[in-house]
C-alpha cells in the first residue's frame, strides 16, 4: 500500500467567485492510465497524493506504471497462488495491443514468469485492468468528509482525432473512445462520488462530429450535481515549445466557481532541446527524404495536409508522438552541418542566443525552482546518408515511451 500523506495541505485549483480548495488529503484514481501523466503532474506540483486505484489494460503501460511511481517494489504478489487462478484473473483485463484483450487462450500460453510478473506490476499498482471488468464498488470511495478523491478519465481519442477514422464516442458504439460511457456506469454504481473529475482529449472531442455526445456526457455530469468547465489548452502557451494543443475539462462536485489558467509568454524554442554534434546514425537518408515527400505529395492530391513538415527548430514541436523511430508526423529539424546551435537563427529571422544547455535527456536529475520538469524525449535512430542538399541535413525528434516531454538544466 502506498503512503497516506496525512498532513494537510490546501490546493487552490481554480479562481473565482468561489474557488474550489481543499485541505484534505488527496486520493487519485487513474481511469485509462497509461504510464500516468495525471500522477506526474501532481508530483511535479508538489501535490501530495495517495495512489489509490488505476484502469489501464496495456501490458507495457501497466509495466512502466509499475516502474515510474513504484520503483521496485520486491513484494512477490503472487505468492500462494497457481499459475492457473493468476492467468484466469487476467482473462479480459489486459491487451497486448492496446485495442483489443488478450484471449484466454493467449493468455493460456503466457510463461508463468510472465503471468506473475504482470499480476505483480498490477497489484502494486493497485490497476484493476480493464475498465470493462470495474465495478463501482472497486473505486472504493469511502470517507469523502476525510479524504478529497480526484478520478481522471483521458479516455481514448483514436476514434476522435483528425487522424483516425471518425467513428466517434457514441453510446454502445463499440469503439475505443466509446469506452467513456464506462465511467457513465462506475459513476452510476458507486455509492459515494468522486469530488473532483478531469479529463484531457483531443480538440475534436468537441467538435462538430462529437459535440452532441459530449454534451450528453455533460448532461449526464450535470445530473449527479458536478459543475463543468472546459477549454482549450496548448502546451506551447505554458513553458513548452510544443504544439499540442488539448481539451480540458475539470468537473466538481457540488456548487464552485472556477477558471482555467491563462498561459504566458514562451521562453524557450526547439533547438533549446537539441543535443549537437550527435552520431550521424541519427539522421535520415535521402531516400528516407524523398519518400516523406512523396507521402505528403500524395496527402496533397487527395486533399489533406498529412504529412511531414520540417522546421529550422526555431519555433515549437509538432505534438510529439509515444512511439519509437520516424513516421510522416515525427518533428523533423533541418541543422546546418557544421554550424553552432548557438549561432542559429530562428524560423521568423532573430537571433537565438540560446540560454541554457541544450540537451535532450532520457531521465536525469530535477529541474531548478521554476523549470518545469517532465522525462522522455530521444532522438529517433534511423540510418546515415552521405549526400544531402546542401548544405543542410534532417534529423528527426521524436519519443520512446513516454510522451511529450523534456528536462533542461541550467
Amino acid at each position: 500500500m502506498n503512503r497516506i500523506y496525512e498532513e494537510a495541505r490546501q490546493l487552490p485549483i481554480f479562481g473565482g467567485e468561489k474557488p474550489f480548495r481543499t485541505e484534505k488529503p488527496i486520493r487519485l484514481i487513474e481511469l485509462f492510465a497509461g504510464y500516468g501523466s495525471q500522477a506526474l503532474a501532481l508530483k511535479y506540483l508538489g501535490v501530495h497524493f495517495e495512489h489509490w486505484k488505476i484502469s489501464e489494460w496495456a501490458v507495457k503501460s501497466i509495466s512502466a506504471y509499475k516502474d515510474l511511481h513504484f520503483g521496485k517494489d520486491e513484494n512477490d504478489y503472487s505468492a500462494g497462488l497457481t499459475a492457473e487462478q493468476i492467468k484466469e484473473w487476467l482473462v479480459g483485463r489486459i491487451s497486448a495491443d492496446y485495442s483489443t484483450p488478450m484471449t484466454e487462450k493467449q493468455i493460456a500460453k503466457l510463461p508463468e514468469k510472465q503471468a506473475r510478473k504482470i499480476y505483480g506490476n498490477m497489484q502494486a499498482t493497485h490497476n484493476l485492468g480493464s475498465i470493462t471488468k470495474m465495478r463501482g464498488e472497486d473505486l472504493q470511495i469511502t470517507d469523502t468528509d476525510r479524504y478529497e478523491y480526484i478520478m481522471t478519465y483521458s479516455f481514448p481519442c483514436q476514434d476522435l482525432s483528425n487522424a483516425g477514422k471518425g467513428a466517434g464516442m457514441g453510446r454502445n458504439s463499440g469503439t475505443r473512445s466509446g469506452l467513456l460511457w464506462e465511467v457513465e456506469r462506475l459513476l452510476k454504481e458507486t455509492e459515494n462520488l468522486p469530488q473532483i473529475l478531469l479529463m484531457e482529449n483531443v480538440p475534436e472531442v468537441i467538435g462538430k462530429k462529437n459535440i452532441k455526445h459530449f454534451s450528453e456526457w455533460i448532461g449526464f455530469l450535470d445530473s449527479l450535481g458536478y459543475k463543468s468547465k472546459r477549454n482549450l489548452l496548448n502546451a506551447k502557451n505554458f513553458g513548452i515549445p510544443q504544439n499540442r494543443n488539448r481539451c480540458f475539462m475539470v468537473s466538481i462536485l457540488g456548487d464552485y466557481y472556477y477558471e482555467m489558467p491563462d498561459g504566458f509568454a514562451l521562453d524557450y524554442v526547439l533547438r533549446d532541446f537539441l543535443d549537437y554534434g550527435v552520431d550521424e546514425s541519427y539522421y535520415i537518408s535521402d531516400k528516407a527524404v524523398r519518400a516523406l515527400e512523396l507521402h505528403k505529395e500524395r496527402n496533397a492530391a487527395r486533399g489533406n495536409s498529412f504529412g511531414w513538415n520540417p522546421t529550422f527548430g526555431g519555433g515549437t514541436a509538432h505534438t510529439i508522438k509515444t512511439e519509437g523511430g520516424y513516421r510522416p508526423h515525427s518533428n523533423f529539424i533541418i541543422e546546418r552541418k557544421g554550424q553552432n546551435h548557438r549561432e542559429n537563427r530562428n524560423d521568423d529571422g532573430k537571433h537565438n542566443n540560446g540560454s541554457g544547455l541544450q540537451k535532450l535527456r532520457q531521465s536525469g536529475n530535477e529541474c531548478g525552482s521554476g523549470v518545469p520538469r517532465a522525462d522522455g524525449i530521444t532522438l529517433g535512430k534511423s540510418r546515415s546518408f552521405a549526400s544531402a542538399p546542401m548544405p543542410d541535413i534532417c534529423r528527426t525528434v521524436d519519443t520512446k515511451g513516454t510522451n511529450g516531454v523534456v528536462e533542461w538544466k541550467n
